[in-house]
C-alpha cells in the first residue's frame, strides 16, 4: 500500500494519503477542509549502496540543494 504526499489546492495544507490499492483509483480528501482539489506532491528518496570506500553520503553535484548539507 503506497502512501503518497499530497498539497490541497484550497487551504494548502500538505497531507500524507494511504491508497489501499495501487491500481484504484481513490478519492483523495483534504483532512483539513474537505476539498478534493488535491495535488501529489514529488517525493524525495534515499538509496544506501556498498561502496565502502566513500567517506559519507554526498549530494551528486557536489552541493546539497537546500544550501546547507548535513553531512558536511
Amino acid at each position: 500500500m503506497p502512501i503518497y504526499r499530497y498539497k490541497c489546492a484550497d487551504c494548502g495544507e500538505e497531507f500524507d494519503f494511504l491508497h489501499k490499492s495501487p491500481g484504484a483509483s481513490e478519492e483523495v480528501v483534504c483532512p483539513k477542509c474537505g476539498s478534493k482539489k488535491a495535488e501529489k506532491l514529488l517525493s524525495s528518496f534515499s538509496v544506501s549502496g556498498g561502496d565502502s570506500s566513500s567517506s559519507g553520503p554526498s549530494c551528486s553535484t557536489g552541493s546539497c540543494p537546500t544550501g546547507t548539507c548535513p553531512f558536511a
